[in-house]
């Protein structure tokens, strides 16, 4: 019996993010991933302060400066007669949340190691995440050009800190001047290496595995090292389980030069090949007053999504903002009524589009698995569920108690409108945690990271007319509070009024000067609950 169509537009989508410390290579990847596809015709080149081309999915003025990626961007492709949605990531720590918050809107993740430096810390922190999520992951093994670290070292580093097997999909010949190519277990033929960013998949040369005698007296002791290393992985790996692989219990692992164009295109194909389309969802429903777990199955008829990011200013000429929607059921076609559940509005979007970084097309169609792009003038919130009708929640987008806080003083006092609207809509886009004192006072903002504070500086200024400076202040931290009942959280709130603050999405937060606050308060009120996450406006806290 074949698929109906929808199921069969469901298959052919691949929804993935890929992730890495920051200098493995994930952003040169990304534009060699695009190039192969055929999204686009030359790639650009990360260069740091001095780019005069930089990198596709780096849109930001600020990210063109420092040759650096601080907002995840989206882009799809179409390959093999598959639609593949990419995410790409901010590598940098201080941008994290922004990363949690696109992994909880993919099927897959692609995670990038640099293969002289092996697993790093933020590696290590988006592992944590994907193993949390259950997220299958492909490895691939960049900068095998270079000289680097044995890749028999890089699996049972990488074996360690994903907690799973690695099971080797192609193996490297040689490192540094003397790489000569990859083995590819699958093909059972190796591929020759040939530095040069101009090279298409189809110039390399391909030797048969079974030509031994070709393959020694091209590469000599190189290729009898290889052959014996591939033994000893291979031998030590379990065999390839797709299932144990969609179950995040397997990890295939690729090597390759990215910024060479090499080892690339075995990556592509895998995300066809092995990587899984849309999922099934878990959402809560209202039913007869109770609330119910219920699970959206990507196929199903009725159009739903979550609002995973929520960008202000993509497009300098037309002061719009974008919610990024996940789809994870139905079909979106133009005109459709759609509602934004935490209001039960309708949501009108001037536009709806899909992406390739900056360039946007109008949506024609879209299904599940597709991340599509509403421009709105508000109302959508990170964390919405979007919906047709019913009457669902998605949840488990998180945000986190930042670390970091700074009290907001504007240069120009005239600027005042601007200014609220500004840290209005960066504190709705998570670009920054916007805390107001309910004593009333200077607004106050929240980070995970240092360069958070300089980003949202330098687009309050470029963006929206507002100079501010940041200076400290006395807090160091904040727990988002609810209660079992309202009088008991009256009864907190008047006695601590000037600790009370509410964040971008009007949620109740205490604020601790140091690490003790929290505990006395918790001893004074015991039926009072702290939370270190916030999952979204109105759905549960977690501890």
């Amino acid at each position: 019996m074949s698929a109906s169509p929808l199921t069969a537009e469901v298959r052919r989508r691949r929804t993935f993010a890929i992730i890495s410390h920051p200098d493995a290579g994930k952003t040169t990847l990304t534009e060699k991933l695009l190039l192969f596809s055929g999204a686009i015709q030359i790639a650009g080149a990360v260069k740091g302060r001095k780019a005069s081309r930089h990198a596709t999915s780096d849109w930001m003025e600020i990210e063109k400066q420092r040759g650096i990626s601080v907002a995840s961007s989206v882009m799809q492709m179409v390959y093999r007669d598959h639609v593949i949605n990419l995410l790409d990531t901010p590598g940098h720590k201080d941008f994290s949340e922004d990363t949690y918050r696109v992994l909880t809107a993919v099927d897959s993740a692609l995670m990038v190691i640099d293969a002289a430096n092996g697993v790093e810390a933020q590696t290590r922190r988006l592992i944590e995440v994907c193993r949390q999520r259950n997220t299958p992951i492909i490895t691939f093994v960049n900068k095998m050009d270079r000289e680097v670290r044995e890749p028999l070292d890089i699996l049972d580093e990488v074996e360690r800190e994903l907690g799973m097997p690695c099971v080797p999909m192609t193996w490297p010949v040689g490192k540094g001047k003397s790489f000569g190519g990859i083995m590819n277990l699958r093909t059972r033929a190796m591929t020759v290496f040939e530095a040069g960013s101009e090279r298409r998949p189809q110039d390399f040369e391909a030797i048969p595995l079974d030509d031994a005698d070709t393959l020694r007296s091209r590469f000599g002791a190189e290729y009898d090292a290889a052959a014996e290393s591939m033994e000893l992985a291979t031998g030590a790996s379990p065999e390839w389980n797709h299932q144990a692989f969609l179950d995040a219990k397997q990890t295939p692992v690729f090597f390759g030069s990215g910024v060479n164009n090499f080892g690339v295109m075995e990556v592509l194909d895998a995300l066809v090949d092995i990587a899984p389309a849309p999922q099934p969802r878990l959402s809560s429903a209202v039913v007869n007053r109770q609330t119910q777990e219920k699970t959206v199955a990507p196929d199903d008829a009725n159009f739903a999504g979550v609002v995973f990011k929520v960008q202000a200013n993509m497009d300098a000429n037309h002061r719009d903002r974008i919610a990024f929607v996940r789809m994870a059921s139905g079909r979106y076609t133009p005109g459709m009524k759609l509602k934004v559940q935490r209001t039960a509005k309708e949501l009108r979007p001037t536009s709806v589009v899909t992406f390739l970084s900056q360039r946007r097309e109008a949506v024609e169609e879209a299904y599940a698995g597709d991340i599509i792009g509403f421009t709105t003038h508000g109302g959508v919130q990170l964390g919405d569920t979007i919906t047709d009708g019913a009457s669902l929640q998605f949840t488990g987008l998180p945000f986190f108690a930042p670390e970091l806080f700074m009290t907001v003083l504007l240069r120009n006092p005239l600027r005042t409108k601007q200014l609220q609207q500004g840290l209005a809509q960066l504190g709705e886009e998570g670009a920054i945690q916007v805390f107001r004192p309910q004593a009333g006072g200077a607004m106050l903002l929240g980070a995970v990271g240092q360069l958070q504070f300089e980003v949202v500086q330098h687009r309050l200024k470029t963006e929206y007319d507002a100079d501010i400076r940041l200076e400290g202040c006395q807090y160091t931290g904040a727990r988002w509070i609810t209660a079992d009942t309202p009088a008991e959280l009256r009864a907190f709130t008047d006695a601590y009024p000037q600790r009370m603050a509410l964040d971008a999405a009007d949620a109740l937060a205490f604020l601790c000067t140091s690490p003790y606050d929290v505990r006395l308060a918790q001893e004074r009120f015991p039926k009072i609950h702290f939370h270190l996450l916030r999952e979204h406006a109105g759905l549960s806290l977690s501890q």
